[in-house]
């Protein structure tokens, strides 16, 4: 099977303007799961600042905190986490492009802890696809679509270019 676009830019484009709506405060404390959920942070910041939020805005490398590591690869691309504040006390958005088995949010919680004690911890998602192994939910999620199994799902975004496409990787 190809690859085929099932979000187009102006439908991930309205997704994010509603989650950003539903995430909004005076103070929003942000953390973007590298490397998609941090494009998805990026615009999120931009459309809860133009709204009149102050945005507190973080990266998270779950690298070292996946429960695959040793089936990736021998190399993993690995960049250093940014967190410029203070977790302790704050409830912190962990932001994410495509909800799958959960595995990758559970990493993600583990390497916060490390940080600090967050009040809390919501989880906003661009796509939520389905097929979860573990008890996690999203508090906010743009886009839904059940992906069925051997299938991949992942955000493009090239410029100003938004979509979500899928593609079967498992005959």
């Amino acid at each position: 099977m190809a690859e085929s676009t099932i979000f187009k830019a102006t439908e991930v484009d309205k997704a994010l303007e509603r989650m950003a709506e539903a995430m909004a405060a005076p103070e929003v404390w942000l953390i973007g799961i590298r490397r998609g959920g941090s494009q998805v942070a990026d615009r999120l910041q931009s459309l809860l600042t133009a709204a009149g939020s102050s945005v507190h805005r973080g990266d998270l490398d779950i690298s070292f905190y996946r429960d695959d590591l040793d089936t990736i690869g021998p190399n993993p691309e690995v960049r250093p986490s940014r967190l410029p504040f203070d977790l302790s006390g704050r409830t912190l958005w962990l932001v994410d492009d495509v909800l799958y088995t959960g595995r990758t949010i559970r990493a993600a919680l583990g390497e916060l802890f490390d940080y600090g004690r967050p009040a809390g911890i919501r989880l906003a998602v661009l796509l939520d696809r389905g097929g979860r192994q573990l008890p996690i939910a999203a508090d906010v999620a743009g886009l839904s679509h059940p992906a069925p199994d051997g299938h991949s799902v992942k955000l493009r975004y090239d410029g100003d270019d938004w979509r979500i496409i899928e593609k079967q990787v498992n005959p």
